[in-house]
């Protein structure tokens, strides 16, 4: 096991040294992305109708691009402020958001219903069932990871208390337990059980395994979501969790929120936060919302296979579905991925030049 140095091992204090992962529309730019919206935008017309050269970005293009590439090739987070928010309607705001990701990457499906745009917004959802989602929910959430290599998330509205994003560095949080304990270092080394929330396709198992951590062709690959572990141990064929296991899982999770590792945000109307899914592990605080629903707190999150990925571990084909750089992949394909779907996919892959399954 080594010890990892790149940009994405950072500290707190790393980041607070430097605003390089920050990036701003400036209001003229703003405007202009506002009104192109706002010209396309159709009650009816369904998202996968969009094409990406329909947008006029102007030069805010400039900012998301280098934001994307900070999150996914360097220090794996990045925050975009200045996104047209006061003039934009919620459902304005969606499109703006799906047409973001539609210029970065390609969009996968978040769940049950392949829904390839969620909505993150309290729905009553209990976050530790069975078939739980945290997103659904206004409940405080473990450190995880997404299924796709880019996790977008802009705010619509912020609650009214609480709520706050909280980030650590896996690959920091890989390096300080393989110096302060590689015996554990080792067994996280190893393959954990995971459920897939009862959200599985019919061709998938309702669990998968992964490491928690891996290498491969010199990167390290981090992989975390203690919800999904214990839910995986009331799945029928799942092998019971060892103690060793468990005081791995603990102790992983106290790194996670030691201060100097731990970095937390309050995202604002018009923020986007971009997340890199195998290099930093995320988590939110529980929060209270206001009882006008016009004033709810609302963020929308896209899962984006991006262009220049790069080759994933082979141990996570599962996970992902498939492990090749360039290719769409990820995702949570879900019980109504249809042809509607494969047809989006195969037609934005060939804009993006990207590779797909066709089986």
């Amino acid at each position: 096991m080594n010890i990892f140095e790149a940009p994405s091992a950072w500290e707190i204090e790393d980041l607070k040294s430097t605003d390089d992962w920050c990036f701003e529309i400036d209001e003229s730019d703003g405007i202009l992305l506002r009104d192109s919206i706002k010209s396309l935008f159709e009650q009816d017309r369904d998202l996968f109708s969009y094409s990406p050269n329909e947008f006029n970005f102007g030069s805010s293009w400039e900012h998301i691009e280098k934001a994307v590439a900070e999150a996914h090739h360097g220090k794996g987070i990045s925050i975009v402020r200045g996104l047209p928010r006061e003039d934009l309607s919620q459902d304005e705001f969606r499109l703006l958001s799906w047409a973001i990701g539609l210029k970065a990457g390609v969009a996968r499906p978040q769940g049950l219903a392949s829904q390839y745009i969620s909505a993150v917004q309290d729905a009553g959802t209990d976050y530790r069932a069975a078939n739980g989602r945290g997103y659904s929910s206004n409940a405080e959430l473990d450190f995880h990871v997404d299924v796709a290599d880019l996790t977008i998330l802009t705010c619509y509205n912020k609650a009214k208390s609480g709520g706050q994003s909280m980030i650590s560095s896996g690959v920091t949080a890989h390096n300080y337990l393989t110096k302060e304990r590689p015996d554990l270092a080792e067994i996280a080394y190893q393959h954990f059980y995971f459920s897939r929330q009862e959200e599985q396709a019919p061709d998938e198992k309702p669990f998968y395994s992964l490491p928690l951590f891996e290498e491969e062709s010199g990167n390290l690959f981090c992989n975390w979501n203690r919800n999904r572990v214990q839910s995986a141990q009331n799945i029928e064929g799942v092998p019971e969790l060892s103690k060793l296991q468990k005081e791995t899982m603990d102790f992983l999770d106290e790194i996670l929120t030691r201060p100097e590792l731990m970095y937390t945000m309050y995202l604002e109307p018009g923020d986007m936060q971009i997340i890199n899914n195998y290099r930093m592990f995320h988590s939110r605080t529980g929060y209270l919302d206001y009882e006008n629903d016009l004033k709810k707190r609302c963020l929308y999150r896209l899962w984006l296979s991006p262009p220049d990925s790069i080759k994933l571990p082979e141990s996570w084909k599962d996970f992902y579905r498939s492990v090749e750089p360039s290719m769409v992949r990820g995702g949570i394909i879900g019980q109504s991925y249809d042809e509607t779907c494969i047809d989006f996919d195969k037609t934005h892959s060939k804009f993006l030049n990207m590779k797909i399954d066709a089986s």
